[in-house]
């Protein structure tokens, strides 16, 4: 809790500088440690919600939310920070008069915001936040409307984490697959979904040539995970190349090192006998631009 020294006033604007103060040294150090530009800045909801995909909404009223839950704004995203810190003073007065309120133990209206997974995201209340965590409270009371996205927010830290969210996005449009099998889906760089895409609809058109049918991408998904990205992956983890974080960025490494040494796309001892001595890894492959 803030200190107290029974002037409510005088705590009250304290608190207000208190918090600029930490929001300038937070900016400062951010630059001294060269991270990237949105470590400090709170996630806009348009573009969480654009990147996630909206499937609907529903009300569940009144609620008690924890504050470190709260990490975004739909349309003040200037105005503070990551951690609800004024980003400047021209806010200082009605800072001050809800602080002043608060420390008196006057009642307070709950704040509106938009759930999304774990994470809140405030319509209205920035400056009530802003002073429940200057006053080092841990909840805040909130009415809330959660919105319902086809891929989970889990994960989301910054802005930047996006990037990788939209493309799995994109990814899971292109190929659908069931809930089960798209979990084991995952990889840390966003471009990588994009060729993983590419990958698997060149090998349901390879499917449908072979065979002399039309499937559907429902259809290809299920079959390219079940026949082509289950077995190749345990068979590489037993060959011992596994070296990445995820198995989908080990299938994806493996099946281009086995084009460009082989040109083919079958699966042979010699297929697996050359990646084992080729002087590459999932961890060597070039950047991407």
């Amino acid at each position: 809790m803030a200190r107290d020294t029974g002037f409510p006033a005088a705590d009250a604007e304290n608190d207000f500088l208190r918090m600029r103060r930490r929001q300038v040294l937070s900016r400062l150090g951010a630059w001294l440690r060269r991270e990237p530009d949105d470590v400090n800045i709170m996630l806009p909801f348009d573009e969480v919600v654009a990147a996630l995909g909206r499937l609907g909404e529903r009300r569940l009223g009144l609620r008690v939310v924890e504050l470190d839950s709260v990490v975004g704004s739909v349309d003040r995203t200037r105005d503070f920070d990551r951690r609800f810190r004024p980003t400047s003073a021209t806010s200082r007065q009605r800072w001050q008069r809800l602080a002043l309120a608060q420390r008196r133990g006057e009642s307070v209206p709950p704040i509106e915001v938009y759930r999304i997974g774990d994470l809140h995201f405030v319509v209205d209340g920035h400056h009530r936040v802003s002073v429940a965590l200057a006053l080092g409270l841990g909840t805040i009371d909130a009415n809330v409307t959660e919105i319902v996205t086809r891929i989970s927010a889990a994960g989301i830290r910054y802005r930047g984490d996006l990037i990788v969210k939209d493309f799995r996005r994109i990814f899971l449009d292109r190929v659908p697959l069931a809930a089960q099998a798209r979990e084991s889906i995952t990889l840390t760089d966003g471009w990588d979904y994009a060729e993983l895409s590419e990958a698997v609809e060149a090998w349901g058109y390879r499917l449908m040539q072979d065979e002399q049918v039309f499937l559907d991408r429902a259809t290809v998904a299920r079959r390219w995970y079940e026949e082509e990205f289950v077995p190749v992956v345990a068979m590489v983890r037993q060959a011992g190349l596994i070296t990445t974080e995820t198995e989908a960025e080990a299938y994806l490494w493996v099946i281009c090192e086995r084009y460009r040494l082989i040109r083919s796309h079958a699966w042979t001892d010699d297929v697996l006998t050359s990646l084992r001595s080729a002087d590459h890894s999932p961890t060597t492959r070039r950047s991407r631009a």
